[in-house]
């Protein structure tokens, strides 16, 4: 009879217990700090501009909404030929003959001859500095065996790469209704490239080139400009007005910015040495935390440890407006107490990063031990001192058994 009684009474305070700890919210003041999210005023249908260490966007305008990117899409081109750089399926110094339809294109020209052959980087060299439609379809038909099937396949590693707002039906971006990007997905692409392939974007910030005796120069406005820009790419139809993907370093920050739907080269110009001035001049980046680095304690419940430390998986950088910093906060929030067995690794808090007027960053906090449960005798002892002694006396010394 006790035997059941004592079984009853130990399922009744454990299951009190849990109810009573599921429910609380337990905020850690860390220290002031918030990431950055603002509108600014600009002529541009299509705007963007992102710090690339932290992930924070500065300022947006229809980043989402699918756009004619003309031959801003040349970076996709690019992009793919820099990965068969990269996996070995192709070389520098190969050569890859000129069609008739590649000669034919008309629009910005790299100006190859039918009948004769190209090496790679020269071709790449009149798709980046020439921005050469002719170039962009001998790559594609040397790479695919056509510019359909090439297009196929740009948008199969669209898909691959996190571009949600895509779609090609060329290697050039020659005007058709369904070839359309967003400016987040063309800031996504010159993300990736800079990240991924170093070796191949130094190719963005040549400021002219000659092929065929005909010498042509960048169109990238801010190459040269003293803004710190080494890309990327130009673009402009009639449908798409003029617009630019561009990236630029001060210190130890870059900056990406994407615009289109400018009425005018000087526009474009002045609009992108505005906003990328604005970004720097405005913002700084902060680092938080290293990889690794515990935040915060998080206390157990009925664990054979009275903590657990909190930590990052990744270092964390946040971009602050400098005029908004002392207003900023940073706060670790769980469920708690934390219920045990925990094993090194589990997601057990969450890290919150918080400004007035700026969006809310969330990063996940691990464990960053194994914390064992205590034994039967140690979880009723726990709940019983609970009971009378309050929350303060939930953690038990490691000893208690």
């Amino acid at each position: 009879m006790i035997s059941h009684r004592y079984e009853r009474f130990r399922h009744a305070a454990r299951r009190w217990l849990r109810r009573l700890v599921n429910f609380a919210l337990i905020p850690l003041c860390v220290a002031p700090i918030a990431a950055v999210a603002q509108d600014l005023e600009t002529p541009a249908r299509h705007a963007l501009l992102l710090d690339v260490t932290s992930g924070a966007v500065l300022m947006e305008k229809e980043a989402d909404v699918p756009m004619p990117p003309a031959s801003m899409s040349k970076l996709m081109t690019s992009y793919m030929v820099f990965r068969a750089l990269h996996n070995g399926r192709l070389k520098m110094d190969d050569v890859l003959p000129v069609s008739e339809k590649a000669w034919k294109m008309a629009g910005s020209k790299m100006f190859v001859e039918v009948g004769k052959e190209v090496r790679v980087e020269d071709l790449l060299l009149g798709v980046i500095v020439q921005s050469g439609n002719d170039a962009c379809v001998v790559l594609a038909e040397g790479l695919a065996g056509s510019e359909e099937a090439f297009a196929e396949r740009m948008n199969e590693v669209g898909k691959e790469i996190g571009l949600t707002d895509s779609h090609f039906t060329n290697a050039s971006g020659w005007p058709e209704p369904e070839h359309v990007m967003s400016a987040r997905d063309l800031g996504r692409l010159a993300e990736r490239m800079i990240a991924e392939f170093p070796e191949y974007y130094e190719l963005f910030k040549i400021k002219e080139f000659t092929y065929n005796n005909i010498r042509q120069g960048n169109r990238n406005p801010l190459l040269y400009k003293d803004v710190g820009a080494d890309g990327l790419k130009t673009g402009h139809t009639e449908a798409s007005g003029y617009g630019l993907v561009a990236s630029a370093v001060r210190g130890e920050r870059r900056l990406i910015l994407v615009l289109n739907g400018m009425e005018s080269v000087n526009q474009r110009s002045q609009e992108s040495t505005r906003l990328l001035n604005w970004g720097f001049r405005n913002f700084d980046n902060y680092k938080l935390f290293e990889a690794g680095a515990a935040v915060a304690d998080g206390i157990t419940w009925l664990g054979d440890e009275e903590t657990v430390p909190l930590v990052l998986e990744k270092a964390l950088t946040v971009t602050l407006a400098r005029k908004a910093r002392k207003e900023m906060k940073v706060s670790v929030v769980y469920d708690g107490p934390i219920p045990t067995p925990i094993a090194k690794g589990d997601r057990v808090a969450t890290l919150r990063i918080q400004a007035p007027e700026s969006i809310t960053i969330e990063r996940p906090l691990l464990a960053g031990a194994d914390v064992g449960r205590l034994g039967v005798v140690g979880r009723l002892w726990a709940a019983l001192r609970h009971l009378l002694l309050g929350p303060s006396a939930l953690a038990l010394p490691a000893s208690a058994s």
